[in-house]
C-alpha cells in the first residue's frame, strides 16, 4: 500500500483576516498551524507530505520544510496556479486568482498515488483528526468511492471575536454524510448559537451540530472525480468563470447526492481553533501554551 498522504492547502489569500494565516508564529518557536498538523500527521503514521502553495510563498515554504522534514517523511510543493487547467481550457481575462480548495488538491494530481487526506493550512485540528483519518484510510477492503470526514461539534469551532461560516453536516443514523449546509454569519449571540443568511433572519443551532473545518480522507478514486468532474463545472459556468469557485464540500455533495461516493463523518471532541481574525491569534497562542504545559507538544516542536 501507498505511504498516506496529508495535502495542505497553504495557498490561501486570507481576505478576512489581513495577510497570510497559514505562517502566522502560534508556538514559542515561531512555528505555525502547518507545523502542528504535519507533526500529528508524523504521529498518526502518515509519511508524504503535500504542501499546496502560491508562487510567491513556495521559496519560504521549501526553506522551512526542507530542513525540519528532510529525515521524517517525503515531502512535495505544488504551486496552485490559475492556468493550471484541463486542456482546451483557458482563464478569462478578469480572473486573478485560482480556482478554489477542490482546484488545489486536482493540482497535486502528480504528486498522489494512494488514499490522503486534505486539510486546511491555517486551522489547528488536533491529533485525533489524524488518527481517526490514518485508521480508517488504512482499513483492508475499503473501496476507492470510500472516504471519510472528521466531524467537530459547533460549539467548539467558534470564535470570540466575529462571526464565522460553518459547513452544516446531516448525517445519516449509518455515520454516513448526506448533505453539507453552509451556514453564514455564525456566531454565539445572547446564550446561543445563530446564524443568518441576510443579518436579519436568525436560526438557532444546537450546539452539539456536527460541522465540517475541511477535513478530509479520500480514497484513490477521488482524484479520478475531480479530474471528471471539472471540466464539467468550467463548462456549467463558462459565463461565470471570472468568480465561481470549485470547491470541495459541493463536489462532494454531488458525488453523494448521486450515489457515486460515501463519506463516513468521523466525530471528535477535539476543540478546534484557528485565526479567523487577528485578534484570534492571542487566544490561539494561548492554547498552544496549554498544550505544552499539558506534555502534547514539546516547547521546541522539531527539536535544534
Amino acid at each position: 500500500m501507498a505511504d498516506l498522504t496529508l495535502v495542505v492547502m497553504a495557498a490561501g489569500a486570507g481576505s478576512r483576516y489581513g495577510g497570510l494565516k497559514q505562517v502566522e508564529s502560534i508556538g514559542p518557536n515561531g512555528e505555525w498551524f502547518i507545523d502542528y498538523s504535519i507533526f500529528d500527521a508524523l504521529s498518526a503514521g502518515f509519511r508524504h507530505v503535500v504542501l499546496v502553495v502560491r508562487e510567491e510563498i513556495e521559496g519560504e515554504f521549501r526553506a522551512r520544510f526542507d530542513r525540519v522534514l528532510r529525515c521524517s517523511c517525503r515531502v512535495d510543493y505544488v504551486v496552485q496556479r490559475l492556468d493550471d487547467l484541463p486542456p482546451g481550457f483557458s482563464p478569462p481575462a478578469g480572473r486573478s486568482k485560482p480556482w478554489g480548495t477542490g482546484h488545489a488538491v486536482w493540482s497535486c494530481r502528480d504528486s498522489i498515488d494512494g488514499p490522503f487526506c486534505v486539510i486546511n493550512a491555517d486551522d489547528f485540528y488536533g491529533r485525533k483528526a489524524f488518527q481517526l483519518l490514518a485508521e480508517y484510510l488504512s482499513q483492508e477492503g475499503r473501496s476507492d468511492a470510500e472516504h471519510a470526514l472528521i466531524g467537530y461539534e459547533l460549539s467548539k469551532t467558534l470564535t470570540e471575536h466575529g462571526s464565522v461560516a460553518r459547513g452544516v453536516c446531516r448525517v445519516d443514523e449509518d455515520g454516513f454524510l448526506r448533505e453539507i449546509d453552509e451556514r453564514h454569519r455564525v456566531a454565539e449571540r445572547g446564550g446561543a448559537v445563530t446564524s443568518s443568511e441576510d443579518g436579519e433572519k436568525w436560526i438557532e443551532l444546537p450546539p452539539e451540530t456536527v460541522v465540517s473545518m475541511n477535513a478530509w480522507g479520500f480514497g484513490e478514486g477521488f482524484m479520478h472525480d475531480l479530474s471528471h468532474r471539472f471540466p464539467e463545472f468550467l463548462e456549467e459556468n463558462a459565463v461565470e468563470l471570472e468568480t465561481v469557485e470549485f470547491f470541495l464540500p459541493e463536489i462532494v455533495g454531488q458525488l453523494v447526492a448521486v450515489g457515486e461516493a460515501c463519506v463516513r463523518v468521523l466525530p471528535t471532541d477535539e476543540a478546534w481553533f484557528g485565526v479567523t481574525y487577528q485578534e484570534d491569534v492571542v487566544r490561539a497562542r494561548e492554547k498552544m501554551t496549554e498544550r505544552i504545559a499539558n506534555g502534547l507538544y514539546p516547547a521546541r516542536l522539531w527539536g535544534g
